[in-house]
């Protein structure tokens, strides 16, 4: 199987929220009904974010299988250096049929090499509990700085 890992595009919306729609429905009870205004709003939403969110794609053939985020996020400027930015993995996804077949571990590398070319200081990710050892396999550690707060 030969897969092909590419820097997505606004072109590509359509595909993008056709894969984060079928995430989200593998685990809740949206219906066939809202997916054209959800595919409508995140094609805006793309448009919108396309310079802070970089998205790439997994292709086999001329199917789309998986995808990849990379949230980039301006931080506070330091005396010694004026342009700081960090990064956030988002939404990986692979279609259930190709999982645990390499697809996820390449749209991980596309990401991490972006963010080594933008000089990103550091890359968060939140992970659900299955996808945890594939994080730290390519070197996410858990750090007991990091703290989190969610409203009431």
């Amino acid at each position: 199987m030969q897969v092909t890992i590419r820097r997505a595009t606004t072109d590509d919306a359509a595909a993008l929220g056709g894969l984060r729609w079928r995430r989200l429905t593998e685990r809740s009870g949206c219906t066939a009904a809202d997916r054209t205004a959800f595919l409508e709003q995140f094609s805006a939403w793309l448009t919108d974010h396309r310079s802070t969110h970089v998205p790439f794609l997994a292709e086999v053939g001329d199917d789309v299988v998986g995808m990849a985020w990379l949230m980039v996020a301006d931080r506070v400027p330091a005396p010694t250096r004026r342009h700081r930015r960090s990064g956030d993995v988002q939404s990986v996804y692979v279609v259930p049929e190709l999982r645990d077949g390499g697809i996820g571990a390449a749209l991980l590398e596309a990401v991490l090499a972006e963010a080594r070319q933008l000089g990103l200081e550091h890359v968060t990710v939140h992970s659900s509990e299955r996808a945890v050892r594939f994080y730290q396999r390519v070197g996410f550690q858990h750090d007991q700085r990091w703290l989190r707060w969610e409203p009431e």
